[in-house]
């Protein structure tokens, strides 16, 4: 299939590194999945409060636009884990920092003790995952699905802000990790993987226009979205089930 070359090479070993084969079992001294992809997302935190620091409000809401997309993959464990937890950090801190980011003339002293409160409640969610027993590890697939989707999703908002860099290097990231999940799509549901194949196609040649059509991206996206939320749901409901 002809895409932008996928960035085979240092992608895939990348990726594989990262997503190995849906719910293959880690070796003894290997971190869970779960918890390895919750940390990941902590420099993104660690990030944000740096630049807070330094009164950079701009880096600043790059590195929590970035926390926010990647916890967007996670966040199912958390909100399996501990409720209370899930609406704290995402419903308290995250919708706080993100609304002051946002605003005219953000609160810096204030915005950076939230987010230095909220990583403290990040790490002692860490730590409360690390000593639970294992999911279901249907959870973990879920997650994977979820951590490849969240790179798509920041396609639209990028397109619609003007972002076209942005848009494409978010495109080129989904292409590269959704190499690792297709075929366990493709058994889920062949409909949705053909739709999704191509569609990925689409936008791509859609996004190497010098000016790309907004309107037609942003449909082309949401339909690929709406085959591979699909898949997403079908796997949640079955974990929820068997856990």
């Amino acid at each position: 299939m002809m895409q932008r070359a996928r960035h085979l090479g240092i992608g895939i070993f990348t990726t594989l590194a990262v997503f190995g084969s849906l719910s293959q079992a880690p070796a003894a001294d290997e971190e869970r999945f779960e918890v390895s992809s919750i940390k990941a997302i902590r420099p993104t935190l660690v990030d944000t409060i740096a630049a807070l620091q330094q009164r950079d409000v701009a880096r600043a809401k790059a590195a929590f636009e970035a926390y926010d997309s990647g916890w967007n993959g996670i966040e199912v464990y958390i909100n399996i884990r501990s409720k209370d937890m899930y609406q704290l950090l995402e419903l308290d801190f995250q919708a706080r920092i993100t609304k002051a980011l946002d605003g005219p003339n953000p609160n810096i002293p204030a915005l950076l003790a939230d987010a230095q409160a909220m990583l403290a409640k990040f790490d002692e969610t860490v730590g409360m995952v690390e000593k639970a027993a294992p999911l279901n590890p249907l959870y973990d697939d879920v997650a994977r699905l979820r951590i490849v989707r969240a790179h798509l999703r920041e396609v639209n908002p990028a397109l619609n802000a003007g972002n076209i860099a942005k848009a494409n290097k978010s495109f080129e990231d989904f292409q590269d990790t959704w190499f690792n999940i297709e075929d366990f799509v493709r058994a889920r549901s062949f409909d949705a993987y053909v739709v999704i194949e191509r569609g990925t196609v689409q936008i791509d040649q859609a996004l190497m226009a010098g000016k790309p059509d907004v309107a037609a991206v942003t449909a082309l996206v949401n339909r690929v979205m709406s085959q591979y939320n699909a898949v997403v749901t079908e796997v949640q409901k079955e974990a929820r089930v068997r856990q």
